[in-house]
């Protein structure tokens, strides 16, 4: 009864509250959420397209201070070994490849180093904008900025004013992992805590910027974290409006202290299936964000294909290098005529986007009205 009366909400088009999603969450079938959350998704975008960008992850260092147990890219300071910082003709290099075959973004995050401060971005960012000034640059996570601000002893809008200045556009969502503190504490006591997070922000959409918001799950989270941090993104985007995504993820284990220590434990690596249930859930309750991103790196091309049917209307990046979730061991990197076959298995038009989701394709926005690609249920 009570789920099918927080349907009916649903259906309505009125919002649902905290309690009603985490029942959902917990108590509702995955057939019912795919189902309401692809009639979300046919409300926010009724002309049929899936989008994607053409970027590439660079990673200007690996050396990270952090320490979080749950990451198999960094390294510690010192390790020679393991550790880097790419030198400017390589950066060059590698942004110069993805221009060349029609990228139109960097997706530029990293380690936090001890000894590179905010100087060292900005330069950097000068230089890429006098070599490519069209290119977009969507760098530097909240707890780099956060990192950014200690290192060079200034407050952390000092640093998203400064890097603005010198070419930074908006801001990846990375860093969030679940917005509890329990949860933190656990996983990445050293990184930068929720409220910062958040205000860091708040503080880049008070400055125009768009961001992205994320959350990695599926590791010592709860039904109740998963859901208190989809409600403070909520919160934060009716305040300021300037996220422009959502992206969900499971914790990969492979190569890292958390997951080998949780594997001893006799925990077991999240499913497709609960992937799709947190997917669908964030659709219902994010109503205030218009884009939901399947996450293909981490889950796969099949199952990314399946989450255009439990809410999402972004198939992500295809993207020419990513390092971070592969040191992990997901190596799922989808060439662009198998994205757009994916999105059109699913019964939907492939478009190129940019990264305020306009549509940038040479083909166009989709013909409208698309009314055999809209509500279909999931098969």
């Amino acid at each position: 009864m009570e789920t099918a009366r927080i349907s009916s909400k649903i259906l309505d088009g009125e919002r649902i509250d905290a309690a009603e999603a985490l029942h959902l969450h917990r108590h509702a079938g995955l057939a019912a959420l795919a189902y309401l959350a692809d009639e979300v998704r046919a409300r926010k975008h009724p002309d049929g397209v899936v989008s994607y960008i053409i970027d590439r992850n660079l990673n200007p260092t690996n050396v990270c201070v952090t320490d979080c147990g749950f990451c198999a890219f960094y390294a510690k300071p010192g390790d020679d070994a393991k550790s880097y910082v790419l030198e400017r003709e390589v950066i060059y290099q590698k942004i110069q490849e993805t221009v060349d075959v029609g990228g139109v973004q960097i997706l530029m995050q990293g380690g936090h180093h001890p000894r590179l401060g905010v100087e060292w971005f900005e330069e950097l960012l000068r230089d890429v904008k006098e070599r490519w000034p069209a290119l977009h640059m969507h760098a530097m996570s909240p707890p780099e900025i956060e990192h950014l601000g200690k290192v060079s002893k200034i407050s952390t809008l000092e640093v998203l004013r400064r890097l603005q200045a010198a070419g930074m556009d908006s801001m990846p969502g990375g860093g969030a992992e679940i917005l509890t503190e329990r949860v933190r504490k656990i996983i990445a006591p050293r990184k930068c805590d929720s409220d910062t997070w958040l205000r860091i922000m708040e503080e880049a959409h008070s400055l125009g910027m768009r961001t992205t918001a994320t959350m990695m799950f599926g590791h010592v989270d709860t039904a109740e974290d998963r859901i208190e941090h989809l409600e403070r993104l909520r919160l934060v985007q009716d305040r300021s409006g300037g996220f422009t995504a959502f992206i969900g993820w499971t914790f990969q284990p492979g190569g890292n202290p958390l997951g080998a220590q949780l594997l001893a434990q006799g925990w077991r690596k999240k499913t497709h299936a609960e992937y799709f249930r947190l997917t669908a859930v964030a659709r219902l309750f994010l109503d205030n964000f218009d884009n939901l991103q399947a996450s293909f790196v981490t889950q796969g091309a099949e199952a990314a294909t399946l989450a255009l049917r439990a809410g999402c209307n972004d198939f992500g990046s295809a993207m020419l290098e990513e390092n971070v979730v592969s040191s992990a061991g997901c190596f799922e990197l989808v060439a662009i005529d198998q994205i757009e076959k994916c999105i059109e298995a699913a019964g939907f038009l492939p478009r190129q986007r940019n990264q305020a989701y306009q549509i940038i394709d040479t083909r166009g926005p989709a013909p409208t009205p698309n009314a055999h690609l809209v509500g279909h249920s999931p098969a």
